[in-house]
C-alpha cells in the first residue's frame, strides 16, 4: 500500500523497505509518504516493525531492501558518517527514554547537537538555553538529567532533537516512559512546536491516546502496512 497525501510537498518517501534481523523479518515490503508539515502515527502490536521503520526512515538503520527519501536526498544510498550528519543538521530524533548523557547538565546535552557542528560554545548555549525555556524548562538548565524529573527530562531531549530547527522529528515512543499526564502534557508540546515551526513529525506509539494526536495513523502488523488512515479528532 503506498500512501502520497495530494496537494503536499513530500517530506518523507519509503518504497519496498524491508530489513531482517538474522533470520527474522522485521519489515517486508512497506510504502509509506508523509507530507511536509503532516503528523503521522505508526501503531500496531509488539513486533510489528514500527521501531525498526522509524529508524529505517530517520537514517539509524540502512534496510535490505528500498529506498528511503526525506526531501530530495535518497538516505538509504548515504555513508554512515553522512546519515550521522543528516540527523545533526536537518532531522531530530526523540526516543522513549530521551537518552540524556547522564554526566552533562541539560544544558550542555541540548547543545551538544550544535557543538559536534563546530558552532562556538557561546552561541551554543543561548541557543540551547533558549529551547529549554521554550520547552518550560529553562530554570532547570543546569541541572543533571538524574536530578529531573522523567516529564522534564524529555522536554528536554525533544529540546535537543529541535535545537538544529529540523523539517523532520521522528520520535520512538516519546511518552512510553511517562505516566499519563506527562504524556499528554509533552504531546501537547510536539503538536504545538510542530504547528508553529511548520515541522513533520513521524511517532511510533501503542496508545490510541497518543496517536489521536496525529492527523493519519498507519497501523503496521507482521512488517507491512495493514491500514492507513486519517486519525479521529480529538
Amino acid at each position: 500500500m503506498t500512501t502520497h497525501p495530494p496537494g503536499h510537498a513530500l517530506a518523507v518517501h519509503a518504497t519496498g523497505v524491508a530489513h531482517d534481523y538474522g533470520r527474522r523479518p522485521a519489515l517486508r515490503g512497506v510504502d509509506l509518504s508523509v507530507a511536509a508539515g503532516e503528523m503521522v502515527a505508526v501503531t500496531g502490536p509488539s513486533g510489528s516493525g514500527k521501531s525498526t521503520l522509524l529508524h529505517v526512515l530517520s537514517g539509524v538503520l540502512r534496510p535490505d531492501e528500498g529506498e528511503v527519501r526525506l526531501g530530495d536526498e535518497v538516505v538509504t544510498t548515504m555513508s554512515e558518517d553522512a546519515r550521522s550528519r543528516l540527523r545533526r543538521t536537518r532531522v531530530g530524533v526523540l526516543f522513549q527514554f530521551g537518552q540524556l548523557i547522564d554526566e552533562l547538565t541539560l544544558a550542555d546535552n541540548v547543545a551538544l547537537p550544535l557543538l559536534l557542528e563546530r558552532r562556538k560554545r557561546a552561541e551554543a548555549m543561548e541557543t540551547a538555553r533558549a529551547w529549554l525555556t521554550r520547552v518550560g524548562v529553562g530554570d532547570l538548565a543546569d541541572e543533571l538529567p538524574g536530578e529531573v524529573s522523567g516529564g522534564q527530562a524529555q522536554r528536554a531531549a525533544l529540546a535537543r532533537a529541535l535545537v538544529t530547527n529540523p523539517g523532520v522529528l521522528f520520535a520512538d515512543e516519546p511518552t512510553g516512559a511517562l505516566d499519563s499526564r506527562a504524556g499528554s502534557d509533552a504531546m501537547d508540546l510536539i503538536t504545538d512546536l510542530a504547528a508553529e515551526e511548520g515541522m513533520t513529525v513521524v511517532l511510533v506509539t501503542h496508545d490510541a491516546r497518543i496517536a489521536a494526536y496525529a492527523d493519519r495513523e498507519v497501523v503496521l502488523r507482521d512488517g507491512l502496512v495493514d491500514a492507513d488512515e486519517t486519525a479521529v479528532v480529538r
